[in-house]
Parts: C-alpha cells; structure tokens; sequence
C-alpha cells in the first residue's frame, strides 16, 4: 500500500490530547502519580501523533528532554498533548506539554515537559520523507524555532552514548569472576 504524503504539515494536523485521573494504584510512596506511569502515558501519545504526521510504522528513538515541574495527585486528572515540532529526513521531534488539574477546584497547573524523538521504520512503503512541520500558534513557534539545536545537541548526545557503550561491560553480573581494570 502507498500512501501519498504532503511535503508539509501543519502541527495541528498531528496533536493529540489524553486525559486520564489519577487512582489510589497510580500513586508513589509520596501520593503522586508514578513518573514511569506519566512517561508511559507521554509515549503512547507521542507515537500517535507521529504516526498522524507521517503515517508510516515509527518507534521511539529516544526521550530527550522530560521536566517533571509539578506533581500531581489523586484524583487530578493529568492531560497530555503531544504535536510534531520538528523533523529531519526519517526522524520526528514531538514535543510534549502535560497540564495537572485538580478536579475540585478547577486548578490546573503544567506538570511536566518533554521532548521526544522518533524515526521511520522501514517497510514495504517507499520512502518519500517525513513532511516538514509548519507552526501556527505561538506556542508552536517557539517551540519549533528551538529544533535545530536541539537536534545538533541529541546528536552529539548520541555519539556520547555510542561511545560510552563501547566501555560498557556484557559480563553477567551474577558471575563470580570479577574484571578489574578491564
């Protein structure tokens, strides 16, 4: 199946927008929403809105960039909206905004942000390019103004890491054997 991709898209045209309250069961030892919890919710929101800009199978590459600002409670509700803010030739920046609100008062307050990265898988489609991202509101524009350097840093950042597990042990940690200096 091919599907014909504009050359731009608009971010409006890849938001999306979760809400979900917060249970007892969703909750740390300190009565906020678990952080593995709110990052599962970050992912899943952000791969959909990959997919509207670009409609080709994606997967997560890498999470950037996740401020946690403020924490949110039991019986909060937590909303998460995700949009394409920049895109290189097979990758896509989603930034993530997340906003807390208290449910009896009306409160609402951001509670964290993100960035994320995610790339086209290859397939059975032919490649034509992510769609270049066009921003409209002001917020999208600031964003979006940030993606060059932000990506030139996740490069560099990626090498450092590539690097790095170049130093990184495969030896069994239960192994006795232990290599020092190695």
């Amino acid at each position: 199946m091919f599907i014909e991709l504009p050359k731009t898209k608009k971010c409006r045209e890849s938001r999306v927008i979760q809400t979900h309250r917060v249970f007892p069961n969703d909750l740390n030892s300190f009565g906020a929403l678990y952080g593995g919890k709110l990052m599962s919710f970050i992912d899943d929101t952000t791969s959909i809105a990959a997919s509207r800009h670009c409609r080709r199978p994606t997967m997560t590459a890498s999470t950037d960039k996740l401020d946690f600002l403020h924490p949110i409670y039991e019986n909060h509700s937590v909303c998460v909206e995700a949009y394409v803010s920049g895109t290189g030739k097979k990758s896509m920046e989603i930034f993530t905004k997340v906003l807390g609100e208290d449910l009896a008062t009306g409160e609402r307050y951001l509670a964290a942000t993100c960035f994320m990265t995610f790339v086209i898988v290859e397939s059975e489609y032919n490649f034509q390019g992510v769609p270049t991202v066009i921003p409209e509101t002001n917020e999208e524009k600031m964003i979006h103004q940030g993606y060059e350097k932000r990506r030139e840093l996740r490069m560099k950042e990626l090498e450092h890491s590539k690097d790095l597990a170049n130093h990184i042990s495969l030896t069994n940690p239960w192994m006795d054997e232990v290599n020092i200096g190695e």
